[in-house]
């Protein structure tokens, strides 16, 4: 099965989701965000208040498309479907799962736009970045599942389902 890769929205659960479902199939996990923060030495804000977006979604993708894992759950940031090559190596080695929220449920829970690093243009709101990242989760899923009205515990029993069938 190679690994699984969690893609979707700030706010998701990719990263909570990710651990739960990593001990479901007894796999390892890892969260690009961290690895890019330790790669980086700087937080995801810092380097997008520095590097501008343009330069975080190529630091973004250069350091996924490097990311060498299997039998690993992979929570990704929800910008790193701007990375077309990160994408297709994702692709390559493992299933890709899209965490699928409607954009009212994503504007409740993330209220720390500021300083959690979401790569969104000055002037942009979440519900402008959800409009504009949506297509490409649907481009490259393999599996949707659907989360909203359901605990992690389900979420994570939906992929568990999906993934052995």
């Amino acid at each position: 099965m190679g690994n699984i890769v969690l893609i979707g929205m700030p706010g998701a659960g990719k990263s909570t989701i990710g651990v739960l479902l990593a001990k479901a199939l007894n796999y390892g996990f890892i969260d690009t965000d961290l690895i890019i923060q330790n790669k980086t030495g700087k937080l995801l804000f810092q380097i997008i208040e520095e590097n501008g977006i343009d330069g975080f979604l190529n630091i973004e993708n250069d350091i996924i498309k490097n990311v060498d894992t299997d039998k690993m759950v992979i929570a990704t940031g929800g910008s790193a479907v701007f990375g077309t090559e990160a994408m297709g190596h994702l692709k390559e080695n493992g299933t890709i799962v899209y965490l699928k929220l409607p954009c009212e449920e994503v504007v409740r829970r993330v209220n720390n736009i500021t300083t959690r690093g979401i790569a969104m243009q000055k002037g942009k709101s979440l519900e402008d970045v959800y409009v504009e990242r949506t297509p490409l989760y649907n481009q490259y899923a393999d599996i949707t599942i659907d989360c909203n009205g359901t605990t992690i515990e389900e979420c994570v029993e939906k992929i568990v389902n999906l993934l052995s069938v």
